[in-house]
């Protein structure tokens, strides 16, 4: 009878996978053996795999421009890294070596762009693309920006009277955009997005207010669907109507080149995952050509928007099962190291499912449990996967300690969690490793940042 953990998982997925593999019943993650990591830093530890960064974004480029091949596409494509998806160093200088942009959505996005050009990281001639509802001080930056001559930033216009908050004593034209208010899914609360201006709203506000104005430029039309790149009725319909506006625009306004139809490549959340990147991305080029071939308008330059797309498959967290309770016939609780609530809050906040296996002990029969974390918050649990409403893990044994891993969890976590802060119950943020290849193809290894420590909490907390 096959009940080992092993046996399960390969009868349940076709597995090994790409970046999943068992050797001597111990897991790699992308050729890293997991428990020399665990053996040497402990357990909890959030880790991040550098070269995957690059990996995803090759793959989005080859992709989109093998589609553009296909049916002789006369634009170019521009991949964009969404900062807010993660804002650590080690992202954005990873990512920026494989020739990207950057999405920038807040003011202190900008304080970053500027360190990143002062150490070399980042040229003045990437296109940094400016969104989100602006207050004040982030216009202030954008402003500096161009000023200072970073001559590709393009402020993305949110709303009808930003464009009036921007001083005209630019140096050059300021290159501007116009985001799309999409109408949203069926099951949302409202119709219409909050971000952006209005599809009819669009062609009279530029013939008003930028058509004959001398201190701008329309470049970019943005497009962009909360939920993702699917192919559904509801994203070909919202892009469809996207592209239509594109071409009465540029029909009008010569200047404009750009569609950026935003984010929404989805991230492996489960070992059943089956997303057709190479359709989606092919079928996307074709309907914007098509588009634009029935209203007589050459072919745009298209950007994306790829955030956790791009970081989301490079992290992971390790924890420990450090005791079990059985609290009925039914219920087995192992409780991990940490907390879900802090250390993996859309768990919590979106019911989002990450990838969960065990980390040793493959050998071992299995069992149904719940896992619990150390908060006293009757939330802070996991007890489904992205393919099941179960979780399955090796019976616990006294020879040798269980460790788990969730994984592609690399976008969002730390900046929800509120990394370096004050977190429920006070449980402190593990340690962050990171993990790259040298020249010679071996494994290095980084402490990036140590556990949170108390006495940093009782200086937050005014003690």
């Amino acid at each position: 009878m096959k009940n080992k953990y092993i046996d399960l998982i390969e009868q349940t997925f076709d597995f090994p996978q790409e970046e999943f593999k068992v050797v001597d019943n111990e897991l790699y993650f992308h050729q890293v053996p997991l428990m020399d990591i665990i053996k040497q830093y402990g357990t909890p530890l959030k880790i991040t795999f550098l070269p995957k960064i690059g990996t995803q974004i090759q793959k989005a480029k080859r992709l989109f421009n093998v589609a553009m091949a296909k049916v002789d596409y006369q634009g170019d494509y521009q991949y964009c890294y969404c900062t807010k998806s993660s804002h650590f160093s080690f992202v954005l200088e990873e990512a920026l070596k494989h020739d990207i942009h950057l999405e920038t959505s807040s003011a202190f996005d900008i304080p970053i762009i500027n360190t990143l050009y002062e150490t070399g990281k980042l040229g003045k001639e990437r296109y940094i693309i400016c969104n989100g509802f602006k207050r004040p001080q982030y216009i202030e930056f954008i402003m500096r920006l161009i000023n200072d001559g970073f001559v590709n930033t393009i402020p993305v216009l949110d709303n009808l009277f930003e464009l009036d908050k921007y001083k005209t004593d630019a140096k050059t034209k300021i290159k501007i955009g116009i985001r799309i208010a999409s109408e949203e899914e069926p099951k949302f609360d409202f119709y219409t997005s909050r971000l952006g201006v209005r599809y009819n709203d669009i062609v009279p506000y530029y013939l008003e207010k930028i058509k004959d104005n001398p201190n701008f430029e329309l470049k970019m039309l943005h497009f962009f669907i909360n939920t993702g790149i699917k192919d559904t009725a509801y994203y070909w319909n919202e892009l469809s109507k996207s592209v239509s506006v594109y071409c009465d625009l540029k029909k009008i306004c010569p200047e404009l080149t750009t569609l950026n139809i935003g984010g929404g490549f989805p991230v492996k959340n489960s070992l059943y995952f089956n997303y057709d990147y190479e359709y989606m991305s092919e079928e996307i080029i074709a309907q914007i050509k098509s588009i634009c071939e029935r209203n007589e308008v050459p072919d745009p330059d298209i950007f994306t928007e790829f955030g956790s797309f791009t970081v989301g498959e490079s992290g992971a967290v390790l924890f420990s099962i450090i005791d079990q309770k059985r609290q009925n016939d039914r219920e087995v609780w192992n409780m991990i190291d940490s907390s879900f609530m802090n250390t993996l809050p859309d768990t919590w906040a979106i019911n989002k499912k990450f990838i969960l296996l065990a980390v040793n002990n493959w050998d071992q029969e299995y069992e149904r449990i719940f896992l619990g974390g150390l908060t006293c918050d009757s939330e802070d649990y996991y007890n489904a996967e992205g393919h099941s409403n179960t979780v399955y893990l090796p019976k616990l044994n006294e020879k040798e300690p269980q460790y788990i891993g969730l994984f592609h969890t690399g976008a969002y976590q730390e900046a929800i969690g509120g990394y370096g802060g004050i977190q429920h119950c006070l449980i402190p943020a593990p340690k962050h490793v990171l993990i790259d290849f040298d020249e010679n193809d071996e494994i290095t290894t980084k402490l990036f940042s140590k556990e949170q420590s108390f006495k940093s909490m009782l200086k937050i907390l005014g003690y």
